[in-house]
């Protein structure tokens, strides 16, 4: 087929599908699928809902003439199976972030308005999830009609433990082979070749931190997001506080106030335009609050970790010429039980320093304020050359149907690509685009993208997908 005739069938085809893939995304965004390990079970490893989630992903898959594999509910994949057992994939995940506050649309719903899409999971990662189970349904159909089957095996892998640790697509490498090449449409455009190493880690108190003047502190929802809200209650009345910038005041019984304190958050990866939340209300705390000498201590501690997101508050401030400077936030802060306080820490990191020289001076710092710290996950930085053939059939499919010249991109998010030996980000957001204020980025409330973004996604995926196809691949 000419390459002419090939985007014809494509415009064709996506005019034609556009509003049933809209109405697949609405299925998948319609399920909170949240990791939940309370209500982990036998098929649900990762929590009912993401279970669910995947349950529903793979019954579109089959309808649209691919044959899906179930992996107890870990992970599963979709196939088109092709002249030869080698593998071309796209891999994406329907599981999602918690849905947070300041939400204007309905989250759990797909909302058309002025030509954006908005929902929970429209871009990350349902909405391209559901864009690479159309694509395959275009060879679906061009093998019903020619009876000849594509060179390679095109398979379509559904995560749903991305946004939570990915487990599951560490599970499917000890289980399956890793394909000849595999894209994950989760990240941006023009094409992503390198990812920051991602390091995750925990400072705790000791237990009895929490008492006097300062009842309870929380704030954030995941680690690997800057959070937009935090709250402390007081024994302090309302009426004895001061007023200030981002700071409410919610009088409760028995003498208590609930300080609330909003930012604007977004996700770890992208710190730049953000306001943490914790980092204003444990300033608010600091300035106004009778604190014993060990809250004093934790929460300058806290401050030091959230005031700055380059790493200098900390000592880790470092870049290199491939992945740039490093990024160092605190996501999440929260009271337990026996009263220790705890503060999370999310590091995206170039290759100038690793992932045990952080905790050594995490560590440190533990030391200096008397609490305790440790390592909850930590991944190298990921390349892969941009010579490749591979990377440059997306990138010259990239640039024809959108006159983008652009180079590809190293990002400090940590997508699925990092755990294959042959593979990139690619789309479908498009850094570029200045979406009006009342559109949210992903991760946080009204995530939303450009309908016709999504549309022209499409057809890049099918395109790039189609020359893959014609590549000599191992």
């Amino acid at each position: 087929m000419s390459d002419m005739l090939l985007k014809e069938q494509v415009d064709a085809y996506v005019d034609e599908i556009w509003d049933d893939a809209v109405e697949d995304m609405r299925t998948l965004i319609a399920i909170e699928s949240v990791e939940d390990l309370s209500h982990a079970a036998p098929g649900a490893p990762y929590g009912p809902a993401p279970a669910e989630a995947l349950r529903r992903a793979l019954e579109i898959s089959k309808r649209l003439g691919l044959s899906p594999t179930d992996c107890d509910g870990r992970i599963g994949f979709s196939d088109l199976p092709g002249e030869s057992a080698t593998q071309i994939a796209t891999i994406a995940h329907v599981d999602i972030v918690p849905l947070g506050l300041g939400w204007n649309y309905p989250p759990l719903d797909v909302t058309r308005d002025r030509g954006f899409l908005i929902g929970r999971g429209i871009q990350d990662d349902k909405g391209p999830y559901i864009l690479s189970l159309y694509a395959a349904h275009f060879f679906v159909r061009q093998v019903a009609a020619t009876g000849r089957r594509l060179p390679y095996t095109l398979r379509c892998i559904a995560g749903c433990n991305e946004e939570a640790g990915m487990a599951d697509v560490d599970w499917y490498l000890e289980h399956f082979d890793a394909p000849a090449f595999c894209f994950t449409p989760d990240a941006d455009y023009p094409l992503i070749c390198g990812e920051k190493g991602v390091y995750h880690g925990l400072f705790s108190s000791k237990p009895g931190l929490v008492g006097g003047a300062l009842v309870e502190i929380s704030g954030g929802t995941v680690p690997n997001a800057i959070p937009g809200r935090a709250e402390a209650v007081v024994a302090v009345a309302s009426e004895k506080l001061p007023s200030a910038d981002g700071i409410a005041l919610e009088a409760l019984e028995d003498g208590l106030t609930r300080i609330v304190a909003t930012g604007k958050g977004g996700h770890a990866s992208l710190p730049a335009g953000t306001e943490n939340a914790i980092d204003m209300l444990v300033g608010y705390l600091a300035a106004n609050i009778e604190l014993t000498d060990d809250q004093a201590v934790f929460l300058s501690l806290v401050k030091q970790v959230v005031s700055t997101t380059d790493g200098s508050a900390v000592g880790i401030d470092v870049s290199d010429d491939k992945f740039g400077s490093l990024t160092c936030i605190g996501g999440t802060i929260a009271t337990f039980g026996d009263g220790h306080v705890e503060q999370t820490i999310d590091a995206r990191y170039p290759t100038s320093i690793t992932g045990e020289r952080i905790t050594a001076r995490m560590a440190e710092l533990a030391e200096e304020h008397g609490t305790g710290y440790r390592l909850l996950s930590d991944a190298a930085p990921f390349y892969i050359e941009p010579t490749s053939p591979e990377i440059q059939t997306l990138l010259a499919t990239y640039r024809e149907y959108t006159g983008n010249r652009a180079d590809p991109l190293v990002i400090g998010g940590g997508t699925y690509a990092r755990h294959f030996p042959r593979a990139c980000a690619f789309g479908p957001n498009e850094p570029g685009d200045a979406n009006p204020d009342w559109v949210g980025i992903e991760h946080g409330p009204d995530e939303g993208i450009a309908e016709e973004r999504l549309k022209n996604a499409l057809k890049i995926y099918i395109v790039s997908i189609a020359r893959l196809m014609e590549l000599d691949l191992p």
